[in-house]
């Protein structure tokens, strides 16, 4: 039977001359795929192919499949509508970074509430919010909670932190490791919520070097995980 759900897009990607095959989040089936017949020439129909940009927050009418082959979507309409995720170049480079890491860490077609609130509700705070330099580096470690892979942070005095076993550590191990400044605002950043990131100050540098561990860490954790093509773009634009 069809489903009526909330539903974040995550990648859409062109099928033949005229159709798209997308990848979409949903609250109450998980992570579902849909062939949009025809998308690209219709006019007149009820699904939009600008419904359908990285990131978007629907409503949407569906038929799932549990069986790995492709759903159909009836119809959609946007349950939020943006004012700057799409329009502002910077916001727009997160957009499509963040999109990405998604596409790759969300496989499982299951409902899961908490990780679906997470993602739609910190998108629609980015979307309001005028200084977001740090938000894809919290958003990122707030992710690692849904994941399963959340740092440990029972010895937060250490002067390292292991990649491999999450943890914080007094001197570096035989595992990928990173210290130094970027460690300090990495636990900055642990322990506060979105509306004081912008008191956590980092260079380009520190910010490039912080992500690029943060890509480390997800890469160690999820199997088959690739870094973003998108963080050369997202490198560019924050420089």
């Amino acid at each position: 039977m069809p489903i009526t759900t909330k539903a974040i897009v995550l990648t859409s990607l062109k099928y033949g001359d005229n159709s798209l095959i997308t990848k979409i989040l949903t609250e109450k089936s998980g992570v579902q795929s849909f062939m949009l017949k025809g998308i690209l020439k219709s006019r007149k129909g009820r699904l939009k192919m600008a419904f359908f940009q990285p990131l978007t927050q629907l409503e949407i009418v569906a038929k799932t499949s549990a069986s790995g082959s492709l759903g159909y979507i009836r119809e959609a309409s946007i349950s939020y509508g943006y004012q700057s995720l799409h329009t502002e170049v910077r916001k727009g480079a997160v957009a499509l970074f963040l999109a990405e890491v998604l596409s790759q860490s969300l496989r499982e077609a299951e409902a899961e509430p908490r990780l679906f609130q997470y993602i739609e509700t910190t998108l629609q705070w980015l979307d309001q919010q005028e200084e977001m330099a740090n938000f894809h580096i919290r958003f990122l470690i707030g992710l690692t909670r849904h994941l399963g892979f959340f740092p440990d942070l029972s010895s937060m005095e250490g002067s390292h932190f292991d990649l491999v076993e999450g943890a914080f550590c007094l001197t570096p191990s035989w595992n990928p490791c990173f210290g130094g400044p970027e460690l300090e605002y990495f636990k900055a950043l642990l322990g506060m919520n979105f509306d004081a990131i912008h008191s956590v100050k980092l260079n380009h540098h520190q910010r490039k070097i912080l992500l690029e561990n943060m890509m480390r860490y997800f890469e160690i954790h999820l199997h088959g995980f690739k870094k973003p093509k998108s963080l050369e773009v997202l490198d560019e634009v924050f420089s």
